[in-house]
C-alpha cells in the first residue's frame, strides 16, 4: 500500500505540474500578445482600417473586446476556452478550430514522416559510426554531420530552392500540391521532397550523435569483458547486449525530441510556403490574430511538456531501476 500510495503521489505530482505549467503558459502567452504593437484590427478589417474614423476604430475594439483590461480579457478567453469556445480567426473570420484543422493534416504528415525517418537513420547512422570507432568512415560521417547540422535550417531551404527550383527547375518551391491536385498523391510527394529533406538533415546527426556515444559507453562497460571471454562475437555484443541497453535511453529520446522536430517543421513550413502550423504561427504572430495565436502556442507548449512526460514514463517501464529510484525518491519525500 505504500508503494502504491507513493507511486500515486509520484504520478499525482507529475499532472499538477503539467496543469500549473499549462496555465502559467496560457497566461504568459496571453499577456505577451496583447502588448505587441501589431493592431489587431488590421487583421480583422484589412484595408478597410485605414479608411475607419477614430469612433469607428473604438467601437471596433468594444466588439472585440480589446479596451478591456488584460486581466478581463483573460479571465473571458479562459472560461470559453474551457467550454472548447476558442473564438474566431480575426483574419480568416471562421472557428480557429476548423482553420487549424484544414492545416493540420499537412504538418502531421511533413512531420510524422520526417519523425520516423530521422530516428530511424539516426539510430542506423549511429550503430554505424559505433562499429567503426576512429576509423576513416566514422571520422568522416563525425566531421560531416557536424558541420551539416550546424547550417540555419532557412538558410540551407533557401540553398535548396535556389538550386533544385530556381536554378535546375526540377521541384516545387511552395505549396503543399498543384492547383487543383490536391488528391494527386505523386503531385504531394514532390512537394514534400525539399521540405523533408531539410527536416531530416538537420536533426538527423544531432540525434545518431547521441546513439553512437551511448552505444560507445556500453562497449567499454565491463559486463562486454566477460561477454567477450565467453567467446561472444562483436555483432553478438552489439545487437544482444549493447543495442539492447540503451533502448530504454532511444525510446525516451524519440518523446522527448518531438518538440524539437515539430518546432523545425515550423520553419520549414514558413520558409516553403508550406501550408501547415508552422505558416498558420507565423501569420497569426505577424497580424495579431490572438485567438489563433493562443491556440497554436497552447497547442505547441502541451505538446512539449506532455512528451516530456511520456518520455519519463516510457524511460520508468522499460527500465524498472529508473522507476524504483523516483518511487524511493517519493517516498523518503513523502516520510520526511
Amino acid at each position: 500500500m505504500t508503494i502504491k500510495r507513493s507511486r500515486a503521489a509520484y504520478y499525482g505530482k507529475k499532472l499538477l505540474i503539467f496543469l500549473v505549467s499549462v496555465i502559467l503558459l496560457s497566461m504568459t502567452v496571453f499577456v505577451i500578445s496583447r502588448l505587441t504593437p501589431t493592431d489587431p484590427l488590421q487583421a480583422y478589417y484589412g484595408e478597410r482600417t485605414e479608411k475607419m474614423s477614430v469612433e469607428e476604430k473604438e467601437w471596433a475594439r468594444n466588439k472585440l473586446g480589446l479596451n478591456d483590461p488584460i486581466p478581463t480579457q483573460y479571465i473571458r478567453w479562459a472560461q470559453n476556452a474551457l467550454k472548447g469556445e476558442f473564438g474566431i480567426s480575426y483574419k480568416y473570420k471562421q472557428d480557429v478550430v476548423q482553420v487549424i484543422a484544414k492545416r493540420m493534416n499537412n504538418t502531421l504528415i511533413l512531420g510524422g514522416i520526417g519523425f520516423v525517418l530521422t530516428f530511424a537513420g539516426s539510430l542506423l547512422l549511429g550503430i554505424l559510426c559505433a562499429w567503426f570507432e576512429d576509423s576513416w568512415l566514422d571520422k568522416l560521417l563525425c566531421k560531416l554531420g557536424t558541420i551539416v547540422s550546424c547550417i540555419p535550417e532557412f538558410w540551407f531551404s533557401l540553398v535548396l530552392i535556389l538550386i533544385f527550383c530556381v536554378q535546375l527547375k526540377w521541384l516545387p518551391s511552395s505549396g503543399a500540391y498543384s492547383v487543383g491536385k490536391a488528391d494527386d498523391l505523386m503531385d504531394r510527394i514532390i512537394h514534400l521532397i525539399l521540405p523533408m529533406i531539410v527536416v531530416i538533415i538537420e536533426h538527423l546527426w544531432y540525434y545518431a550523435y547521441m546513439i553512437r556515444n551511448k552505444i560507445l559507453e556500453e562497449v567499454r562497460a565491463d559486463y562486454v569483458l566477460l561477454c567477450k571471454s565467453k567467446g561472444l562475437s562483436k555483432r553478438q555484443i552489439m545487437f544482444r547486449h549493447c543495442l539492447r541497453n540503451i533502448l530504454p535511453t532511444y525510446i525516451s529520446l524519440m518523446a522527448i525530441s518531438v518538440p524539437h522536430i515539430i518546432g523545425g517543421t515550423y520553419i520549414v513550413e514558413t520558409v516553403f510556403s508550406y501550408p501547415g502550423i508552422g505558416t498558420l504561427s507565423y501569420e497569426s504572430a505577424r497580424y495579431a490574430d490572438y485567438n489563433m495565436l493562443m491556440i497554436l502556442c497552447m497547442m505547441t507548449g502541451i505538446t512539449v511538456i506532455f512528451f516530456n512526460i511520456i518520455g519519463q514514463i516510457i524511460n520508468e517501464r522499460i527500465d524498472p531501476r529508473v522507476k524504483a529510484n523516483e518511487v524511493v525518491e517519493t517516498s523518503e519525500v513523502s516520510e520526511g
